[in-house]
């Protein structure tokens, strides 16, 4: 029976749906999951009214502090209550430069929001406006050059935007926009759905023009008495010099050097971004982005110099066409730019990769460390802003925070914005705010009680109310009790008795501990799906000795003192290892606690007094737990003492050498992925040769390598080290990657003895990361190992032809994929998964660099960014020579004992189906749009991420039965 219901269960969906467009995504989280390790065994010994917890229809959240709670409905109503299926199309693409983060929203979306009650359509603008109805197993693409090409054969395509807009007014009951930038914030897509009457969630067109253009929207906050920042507009090819100057002068600011910012008034909140000196430079940056077509229109902003940025998501709770606008926990961005950065300090601005991409460079405090008085002004004045411009539904406003000392706005005394402790700044607009899974949108809400379910179907109900024939089938009856009751507790916590318990870790400290993050993140999310399972989520912490630069052979010896935090859900949402454990530590200090504490509790009240008046909200249901701290030793004994299964998430060092394998081995703690013995193997890449040498004469061959150590490399001559190399395996040019590191770090292509220098440079300087064209070949960043490898593999470069997506724009043979095929060899990625002697290969997908000769660790793991080809496409290779491959990868995964499930790297001859093996990664990447998803969708049936992580863990947690 169909449910309208928030809370209601939806497991049975999991287990009962095999449709290939579907994905039937499972209830809002049960609030029991996350509790902290510690408190839940303590759990029988705490008073009832203490205690947060969640039954099957909903959920039960105590306040912080005291006994009050926020009940949901009684479970028989929803057994009672019939409600349609609403019918959601969300929309993703566009033309702007981010439109790979409009998928990765749309992925999202997708991932929280589909049930029983809600169904999902996915649809796709490309570049050229071009309308096209996807597969939802299209959307968990790395970018949509992944599918662009293929379009025409895989995607219904509309022959106008005005039938696309048609068949949504057909087929769909509402709208999520999810593109960013131009086209999904400017009115476009707005204007579009209202010419046809389609509803949509979301600011309408003309309010959407206004707060979209930067200079438009800045007139109008000084129109409604709010503090603004100077600007002067740039206008096509209106360059006034002597204007600008005069700007300059009147802003007290040096002519010739006075720094600013250039950015384009209709770009979204982060392409296009600059910093300038002076007005020459300013009108040469203004220049650039109306030449790259960034826009036509570009702003001049004095810079702010000594405040704190902020950003903050308003969420409507009010009725129909009554706005009730409540700021959520506002958040600082504190930007951290260190020595080692690939930008100078003094430039430092929160642009498109600190925001999307994991960087040490940014780091998050949610709710800001700014005075209270400070905080309210930001939560009523984004509240009011909100208001004023005519906003709905939700949105993400940006600002400043300038403390008194800074006297840059004189001038603004008696408009909204100043406070006893500084002034406040409103300056930018978000009219769909980024919905990765760690964004501000998830990471605000879950400080205030919402699951990303919960948030992003309370917005689309809110959405619904606008509409008449929308709003009758939204509500569900309900009633809200006012405090927890200690039967109804007793009864959940004897239920979840026989629930499967499931730890998650991630975290560590190697240079791919950002991805280990966001593996984790993506882990502990798909499995909240299922009912019979409870997740915790743990952090391996970084261990102060390699803080402190202590080689990695130091650290072994005490892993079992390694700190391991258990978290709560709200803590898992950073972007960066270091900001996670930076957050527990926060979390813990008393005056913090209780000053976050106070202000989720205001928050939930300003919501509550919306949101009790709407019968389908069913009650927060994430609670206000703290992280809880262990040793590597007490928490593998917890493990073993719950019965748990640890779902390992740790990429490289400890997590991929068969340390932490052999740990848990030693207690019978069962865990996924291969067991030490062929971990250790698999992480050493000389050794994975040796034991795959004898198997040439069955179409599985190996490269030569050379090992050096690291001493060697930095104290003899380079000019002689080229030689030698060079000549021994007999090549000229070499890939160098660390002997014992991941799939990506360190790994670089080297065309001279030149390149070698740079390279040992860079490891006897300790750097972190190689900056982009240190080479005397193109290539991207390279991250680096920290601390650097002692040794060292040298191989021959194995040169393939370039594959190349071919883009519509610029030809007029549409999206076509060019590969010239004079080597025959082409590089493959292929997931192997099941039980140890009877590993089954999926899909290859053949790997497309952007930039250099190596994938970087972003074009492998972060959305947004990589090209793969799941299949490979028959142009480049016949199936006779793919069933070839695979046979022969399922002839590795064997021979090396590998189980649960890995990652296998390697060059393979298009003709034959030979496999050249790269590497073997044992603990391969988990994230979002990892090249592991679009392989298990194109199974039979299709397993989309929550099936197939699950299928994942009930391999490990058979492993000692």
């Amino acid at each position: 029976m169909a449910s309208l219901a928030f809370g209601s269960n939806l497991s049975s969906s999991l287990r009962g749906s095999q449709n290939d467009d579907v994905v039937r995504a499972g209830p809002v989280p049960r609030y029991a999951k996350f509790l902290s390790l510690e408190r839940r065994l303590k759990l029988r010994s705490c008073h009832p009214s203490s205690l947060k917890s969640t039954m099957s229809s909903g959920a039960v959240v105590a306040r912080a502090g005291t006994e009050e709670a926020v009940a949901v409905t009684d479970p028989v109503a929803d057994e009672e209550e019939s409600g349609r299926v609403l019918r959601v199309g969300v929309i993703c693409g566009g033309p702007s430069a981010e439109r790979g983060i409009s998928l990765n929203s749309a992925r999202s979306v997708l991932d929280h929001i589909q049930g029983d009650d809600l169904h999902v359509s996915c649809y796709y603008i490309d570049c050229d406006f071009n309308a096209y109805a996807i597969s939802s197993a299209q959307v968990y693409s790395n970018t949509p050059a992944d599918f662009d090409f293929k379009l025409e054969s895989l995607a219904q395509g509309f022959g106008s935007l005005s039938e696309f807009a048609e068949h949504l007014a057909a087929s769909v009951d509402i709208v999520f926009p999810a593109i960013h930038g131009k086209f999904g914030e400017d009115g476009g897509i707005q204007e579009l759905l209202e010419k046809y009457n389609v509803p949509f969630v979301g600011t309408g067109a003309s309010e959407c023009r206004q707060a979209f253009d930067k200079y438009d929207a800045s007139l109008e906050l000084s129109k409604q008495g709010f503090v603004t920042l100077p600007s002067f507009l740039v206008q096509g090819s209106e360059l006034n010099e002597l204007e600008l100057s005069k700007w300059f002068v009147r802003n007290q600011l040096d002519p010739n050097s006075g720094k600013v910012v250039v950015k384009p008034t209709r770009a979204g909140s982060s392409i296009g971004v600059t910093v300038a000196y002076g007005v020459t430079d300013s009108l040469n940056k203004a220049k650039e982005i109306i030449l790259e077509g960034i826009d036509d229109r570009v702003l001049v902003e004095i810079f702010l110099e000594g405040g704190s940025e902020f950003t903050a998501i308003v969420l409507d709770v009010g009725s129909g066409l009554d706005c009730h606008p409540v700021v959520l926990m506002p958040t600082e961005v504190e930007l951290q730019v260190h020595s080692s950065g690939d930008v100078s300090e003094k430039d430092a601005i929160f642009n498109y990769r600190r925001k999307y991409l994991p960087t040490q460079q940014v780091v998050y405090h949610t709710p800001p460390r700014f005075p209270i008085d400070v905080i309210n002004s930001i939560r009523e004045g984004a509240s009011l802003l909100f208001q004023r411009l005519g906003l709905r539904d939700f949105a993400r406003i940006d600002g400043w925070f300038l403390p008194s000392s800074t006297n840059i706005l004189s001038s603004s005394e008696r408009k909204y914005g100043r406070t006893e402790s500084g002034t406040l700044l409103f300056t930018d607009i978000n009219l769909i705010s980024g919905m990765e899974q760690t964004s501000f949108l998830f990471q605000q809400a879950s400080k205030v009680g919402f699951s990303h379910s919960n948030i992003l179907r309370t917005i689309i109900r809110r959405a619904c109310l606008r509409f008449p024939y929308l709003a009758s089938g939204n509500s569900v009856s309900g009633h809200l009790t006012g405090r927890s009751n200690a039967s109804r507790l007793t009864e959940a916590l004897n239920k979840s008795e026989g629930v499967r318990k499931v730890f998650v870790i991630f975290g560590g400290d190697t240079s791919e501990r950002q991805v280990s993050l966001m593996s984790g993140t993506n882990v502990w999310l798909n499995l909240q799906a299922f009912d019979d399972i409870e997740v915790t989520p743990c952090l391996l912490a970084p261990s102060m000795e390699s803080m402190d630069g202590v080689s990695s052979d130091e650290k072994d010896s005490d892993v079992s003192s390694r700190v391991v935090w258990s978290l709560p859900y709200s803590l898992v949402l950073r972007h960066t290892t270091e900001e996670v454990h930076g957050a527990c530590i926060e979390a813990i200090e008393p005056s913090r606690a209780a000053f976050t504490s106070h202000l989720r509790n205001q928050v939930m009240d300003d919501l509550m007094e919306g949101l009790k008046e709407h019968g389908w909200f069913r009650g927060f249901d994430i609670g206000d737990e703290l992280p809880m701290r262990f040793s590597m030793e007490e928490w593998v004994k917890l493990a073993k003492e719950v019965k748990a299964t640890v779902y390992i998430a740790v990429h490289g060092g400890i997590g991929e050498d068969g340390t932490l394998q052999l740990l848990l081995e030693a207690e019978g703690v069962p865990f996924t992925g291969p067991g030490a013995k062929a971990s250790r193997t698999c992480m050493d890449k000389v050794a994975t040769s040796l034991a795959l040498n004898h198997l040439a004469d069955k179409g599985v061959l190996t490269i030569h390598k050379d090992v050096r150590r690291k001493e060697d490399l930095v104290n003899f001559p380079i000019p002689d080290i080229w030689h030698e190399l060079t000549c021994k395996l007999q090549c000229e040019t070499l890939c160098v990657k660390p002997a014992r590191d991941g799939c990506s770090t360190g790994v670089a292509r080297l065309c001279c003895a030149e390149d070698l220098a740079v390279y040992v440079k860079a490891l006897g300087e300790c750097l972190l990361r190689i900056p982009p064209n240190s080479f005397s070949r193109a290539h991207g960043m390279i991250e680096m190992p920290n601390p650097p490898p002692q040794l060292l593999i040298f191989e021959p470069f194995i040169e393939t032809d370039e594959v190349i997506i071919s883009s519509k724009s610029t030809n007029n043979s549409a999206h076509r994929l060019m590969w010239k095929g004079h080597s025959r060899w082409v590089e493959v990625t292929v997931g192997v998964i099941g039980k140890r002697g009877s590993m089954h290969s999926l899909m290859p997908s053949v790997t497309v660099k952007e930039t250099g000769d190596i994938l970087s660790l972003e074009e492998k793991f972060q959305g947004g960014t990589g090209i793969n080809l799941t299949p490979p496409p028959a142009s480049i290779m016949s199936n006779e020579a793919l069933e070839r491959c695979k046979q022969r990868i399922e002839l590795i995964a064997n021979t090396l004992q590998l189980e649960g499930f890995s990652r296998i790297d390697a060059f393979v001859n298009v003709d034959s189906g030979e496999v050249l093996i790269i590497e073997v990664n044992t603990v391969p990447g988990m994230t979002p749009s990892t090249v592991l998803i679009h392989q298990a969708l194109v199974e039979q049936p299709p397993m989309y991420p929550h099936r197939f992580f699950r299928k994942l863990l009930d391999l490990g947690s058979l492993r000692f039965s």
